[in-house]
């Protein structure tokens, strides 16, 4: 089978199943989704990095986290930029696809939301994880999150199941390749750290220092605003036009 003709396949099954699951189980489903889908933003690997570095220091796990993140992003955006394929309500227009949270502006190949859940998957099945239980959970919320990004009108089918294969091989070059080198780095400067450094435990001077304290307070409020900044736009442009 050509390459061509492949593709054509797959862009009718991609326009089947868009145009079935979108919006399915109503309002209901569509804000149980809304909330997993939460999951699949980087605000967790922007948490998870000032935790490790800010109150909870460990080198191994900042490096590593950092460079799965890192790496994604650098892989994702590249993707996007080059197919810059239409994202679906771009395509069908808003008569046939609805979108039920804040709509995209960055290209729909490949899904980021699933690339992220994915790579968590593996990351924290490896070096968080020792329960198979626990490790499933976590895998039904990659199904979860890679299907709301469909029900809510955002990517196609093919979107998120190619987000979820890079998923895989964003984590692999961060294991093999950039998780290493981001590691060598971080090694290096905490030589000229001015004092001595507490591995895997509650950062002391959190507690004795306020300015520290404030300071990290601070950085996880800036995740925090981050994080629902568009959420607010989107709410007050309601508003507005409502006016």
């Amino acid at each position: 089978m050509e390459i061509k003709e492949f593709s054509i396949k797959v862009d009718k099954w991609d326009q089947k199943v868009i145009l079935k699951y979108n919006g399915l189980g109503g309002k209901p489903l569509t804000i149980i989704l809304r909330f997993f889908s939460f999951f699949g933003k980087e605000t967790i690997w922007l948490f998870l990095i000032a935790f490790y570095l800010l109150i909870w220091y460990d080198t191994f796990l900042l490096s590593f986290i950092s460079a799965t993140f890192l790496t994604g992003l650098a892989l994702i955006l590249a993707i996007k930029q080059t197919v810059k394929r239409k994202r679906p309500f771009e395509r069908f227009g808003e008569d046939k696809i609805t979108v039920y949270e804040r709509k995209p502006t960055s290209r729909s190949f490949p899904s980021w939301h699933s690339y992220n859940v994915m790579a968590m998957f593996w990351l924290f099945g490896i070096f968080f994880l020792k329960s198979p239980f626990i490790s499933i959970l976590i895998f039904l919320m990659v199904i979860i999150v890679s299907f709301s990004r469909i029900q809510l009108g955002v990517h196609y089918p093919s979107d998120v199941i190619f987000g979820s294969l890079f998923g895989i091989l964003g984590f692999l070059i961060a294991v093999y390749l950039t998780g290493p080198l981001i590691f060598n780095i971080v090694t290096y400067l905490e030589q000229f750290v001015p004092y001595e450094i507490q591995y895997r435990q509650i950062n002391p001077i959190l507690l004795d220092n306020i300015g520290y304290l404030l300071f990290t307070l601070s950085i996880f409020l800036i995740i925090f605003l981050l994080a629902i900044n568009k959420s607010i736009k989107n709410i007050l442009k309601m508003n507005k036009e409502k006016d």
